[in-house]
């Protein structure tokens, strides 16, 4: 038990799967995990844990942001010994040729900053996917024939965009979409000699002001996850 996670010693997979919002966390153990049990509800983030195909596997909320990510990804590696981390979650697609509903794979994350700042100081520290994962994830995006792009996102501390300048610059280079919180899951793998990935669902588009209705992204988010839990026991 944490500060910020309820579960026993035991209760936790080292797989974990970290969806931002604790209401998909649910729908996603619930879905995918046989017999999900609750092992975390502090503050309202759900946390299950469960097994698909044999292999234990715990789901569990991260919250909004990279300050939040980081406390869960902090405490579920040091404290619960997570070893394999895989954000699911949404974006907002910044190219043309990414489209609603297509899965990111990210394969870099940018970032204005994170958290981790404070350690890298005036170092602009790159993160990266773990290659296995990333690898294994696109093998499992194509065997299910899910529309799948590997490459850069931007790690955003703000929802609401208050720099278009920056983006134009962002989508000059090639970055795939925008979301909040794999920066500093990177980051955070890095120090500890951790393996994490982020698979991404598409829900929003910056470019076209296409957006998933609420009722619809659920149902879209499927394929998510089941290329996350292909890739972690690949």
């Amino acid at each position: 038990m944490t500060h910020h996670i309820g579960a026993k010693p035991g209760e936790i997979a080292e797989t974990v799967l970290l969806p931002g919002d604790p209401y998909r966390a649910r729908w996603a153990a619930q879905r995918y995990l046989e017999n999900p049990v609750l092992v975390n509800e502090v503050r309202g983030m759900l946390g299950y844990t469960g097994t698909w195909r044999g292999h234990q596997v715990t789901i569990h909320g991260s919250g909004m942001g990279m300050p939040s990510l980081s406390i869960y990804a902090n405490e579920l590696i040091k404290d619960f010994g997570a070893r394999t981390l895989i954000r699911i979650g949404s974006a907002g697609a910044m190219q043309p040729h990414v489209k609603l509903r297509d899965v990111v794979l990210a394969q870099t994350a940018s970032t204005c900053g994170s958290p981790s700042q404070s350690v890298f100081r005036e170092l602009n520290f790159a993160p990266c996917a773990d290659f296995g994962l990333l690898t294994a994830a696109h093998r499992a995006a194509l065997k299910i024939g899910v529309p799948v792009h590997v490459g850069g996102i931007f790690s955003s501390d703000t929802f609401y965009d208050e720099r278009p300048d920056l983006s134009d610059q962002l989508q000059r280079h090639g970055t795939l979409c925008v979301e909040m919180e794999a920066a500093e899951l990177y980051m955070l793998a890095a120090r500890y000699n951790r393996r994490a990935l982020a698979v991404l669902t598409i829900s929003d588009h910056l470019l076209t002001d296409e957006a998933l209705p609420a009722d619809q992204r659920e149902t879209s988010f499927g394929a998510m996850v089941e290329v996350a839990l292909e890739a972690a026991f690949a």
